[in-house]
């Protein structure tokens, strides 16, 4: 009997009990299918998180990540959040069954070689096989399936670990990027880069020659940037022009004259308007006193508590991994003068850290206890 033929509660039934990577193959039954399964799981798919590409030894894993805790997450942390892998090869045709994928035929296997050891269990799934030369093509196709079928509540996102890997052109897909210490990053080839991919969620760097890179290019526009043992240089000039979200800086080199400047460039409007939480690593802590002590830096009473800022981390590649950015709780703060928007300032040890909330002063200060 088909499963079209069944009444309505007992198809809701039968796909709710499914995982999430059985109705995905499920939908390549025919369009029916995938409009049925679609409109079933409406809830289900708007609560994914997000969907990640990831390469790992030469292979491409497509997993899915949940929001919030529900049937849904068990899928994740048994292992079961990957619903197909990629792969290249030079016989494109060597595959058990073909599938057309909007449009493009491209022919899958069913594979058991995973990275995990085997004392974790992960289910088998189907393998994509396609030709080196016909990577593109094959990425596109897939994705643009994947997209139609989860919807556009989802954050699609490629996790590379250099910009030199292999990154398609694809609508929709934020990128994830790590450029290694041990690559030896040219200006020419990093501005090339971000100007072909302006899509980047979060880009992780570790380059003592960042002052070269031009104000206006795509890298001071990642959402989030994590740098490592940035140069004095390097750090003035992304204090001077990021324009993402969040910073973290690990090991600068910073004298308190560019945290004060940094917070009058904040506080003036003129810069980082953007900006939601910066987090400095210094390789010295003896800063408090000078930085605290500009007249217009404020301080809340002392006999209510101040509140905690946290906001959802963007640099995790999971989000299950590190959902928020560590708390700032600080009786100091400072005020922006274009919008009356506070940002909450701390400075623990060789740990300077900055929150930018979203209320006005004055309905920040009704949020103290």
């Amino acid at each position: 009997m088909k499963l079209s033929k069944f009444p309505y509660l007992v198809q809701a039934e039968i796909f709710g009990n499914m995982k999430t990577k059985d109705l995905f193959w499920l939908s390549f039954v025919s369009k029916n299918m995938k409009k049925m399964i679609k409109s079933f799981q409406i809830m289900r798919f708007q609560s994914i998180s997000r969907i990640t590409y990831n390469n790992f030894n030469n292979k491409w894993y497509v997993g899915i990540l949940f929001k919030k805790k529900t049937m849904w997450t068990m899928e994740n942390c048994m292992g079961m959040n990957t619903i197909m892998t990629m792969s290249e090869h030079l016989d494109g045709t060597k595959n058990v069954f073909k599938l057309n994928v909007t449009g493009k035929t491209i022919g899958f296997r069913v594979s058991d070689e995973f990275p995990l050891p085997k004392a974790y269990f992960h289910p088998r799934v189907p393998e994509a096989f396609f030709h080196p030369n016909l990577k593109e093509s094959a990425f596109k196709a897939i994705h643009n399936y994947i997209s139609d079928f989860f919807g556009d509540t989802v954050v699609y996102q490629w996790i590379a670990k250099s910009y030199k890997h292999f990154i398609p052109q694809l609508p929709n897909l934020s990128l994830w990027v790590t450029m290694r210490p041990h690559c030896p990053e040219v200006t020419e080839n990093i501005e090339k880069f971000f100007a072909s991919y302006p899509n980047i969620k979060h880009l992780s760097i570790r380059w003592d020659k960042l002052q070269s890179i031009s104000p206006e290019s795509q890298f001071y526009q990642a959402d989030s940037i994590r740098i490592f043992q940035p140069c004095l240089p390097s750090l003035q000039a992304f204090l001077r022009n990021f324009k993402g979200r969040q910073a973290t800086l690990l090991k600068c080199e910073c004298g308190f004259v560019e945290l004060i400047k940094f917070m009058k460039r904040w506080r003036s409007g003129e810069a980082l308007q953007n900006l939601e939480y910066l987090n400095l690593s210094l390789t010295f802590g003896r800063h408090r006193n000078e930085v605290l002590s500009a007249n217009w830096v404020k301080r809340t009473t002392a006999t209510k508590r101040p509140p905690t800022h946290s906001v959802a981390d963007l640099s995790a590649p999971e989000p299950s991994y590190k959902p928020h950015t560590d708390p700032i709780i600080s009786r100091t703060y400072i005020v922006r003068e274009t919008d009356n928007r506070v940002a909450s300032v701390s400075i623990q040890g060789k740990t300077f850290s900055f929150g930018v909330w979203e209320e006005t002063e004055e309905e920040f200060l009704r949020m103290l206890k």
